[in-house]
């Protein structure tokens, strides 16, 4: 990384830590990196700080060296409406989109942009304790010999405590049912006091619609509480497509054509197609 590289990271990590309150709870959202490290690059000791280290906190931060901007989508703005809306009002919803639309990106890009809003990237190990342990650690917590139960208390507090708070599920569809439905007990604990959004591939709603037709223990809950309604985000546009080329200076139409053309619908394979024309200039 450059020089300039650095001093970029070390402002996206001052803004992330104004949003969040500290730099310990900073630290604490990003594996692998100590709030000692983190105050040698706020204070400029930079020397022995590894360069794998400096792309790691560059890449969490949203400060990375590889030249991607940002492009306001369809997805990107609906979304946003939806986080912007479930926190301010602490509402509970489910949004389904297809892989590659850029959901999971815009998730980070709006936690580290809101204070009190909570990110988790579920996944299919995961039991009660890990969800609750990951959501601690992304409060700045520590959950070192809680048992279950005083885990859950200490998270229902903590979020209690916040003004308007947001946590994220998202993947929620690789969640075991045991968590899946531990997700009830958290709304009914945190029912007008904290927004909870499950986001995921349609292949969500086609599991829980299935649970309520077969009458599954807790899925006529789950769908209660998200309002018995699924959000289904627009597929991507040409439209979105070409913002997104333009937003990453590729700028001839017969090229954006081209790419939109080969990506069926998923922006990562828009994000390779325009560094691949980027290597061939």
């Amino acid at each position: 990384m450059t020089h300039q590289d650095k001093i970029q990271t070390v402002e996206a990590l001052e803004r992330m830590i104004t949003i969040k309150g500290s730099a310990n709870k900073v630290a604490a959202e990003m594996p692998g990196v100590s709030a000692a490290t983190i105050s040698q690059m706020r204070n400029h000791n930079w020397e022995l700080i590894a360069e794998d280290m400096w792309r790691k906190v560059a890449a969490y931060s949203g400060s990375s060296s590889n030249n991607w901007n940002h492009a306001e989508t369809t997805t990107a703005v609906e979304l946003n409406q939806f986080f912007t809306d479930g926190q301010a009002h602490s509402l509970v919803m489910a949004i389904t989109a297809k892989a590659g639309t850029g959901k999971s990106h815009l998730a980070k890009k709006f936690e580290s942009e809101n204070k009190n809003v909570f990110l988790l990237s579920c996944n299919e190990y995961w039991d009660k304790r890990w969800f609750l342990r990951e959501l601690l650690a992304k409060m700045g917590k520590d959950h070192a010999g809680l048992t279950l139960p005083e885990m859950m208390y200490k998270t229902t507090q903590l979020l209690k405590s916040l003004e308007s708070p947001l946590i994220i599920m998202d993947e929620a569809d690789k969640l075991a049912d045991q968590v899946l439905l531990f997700f009830i007990t958290l709304y009914n604990e945190l029912e007008n006091h904290c927004g909870i959004i499950l986001m995921a591939t349609h292949f969500l709603e086609k599991r829980i619609r299935r649970g309520v037709a077969m009458e599954k223990k807790g899925y006529r809950e789950i769908y209660s509480r998200v309002g018995l309604r699924f959000i289904e985000l627009e597929p991507i546009t040409y439209v979105d497509c070409e913002k997104v080329c333009v937003a990453n200076a590729i700028e001839d139409s017969n090229t954006i054509r081209s790419i939109f053309k080969d990506c069926d619908g998923d922006l990562r394979r828009v994000r390779r197609l325009i560094f691949a024309n980027k290597r061939a200039v």
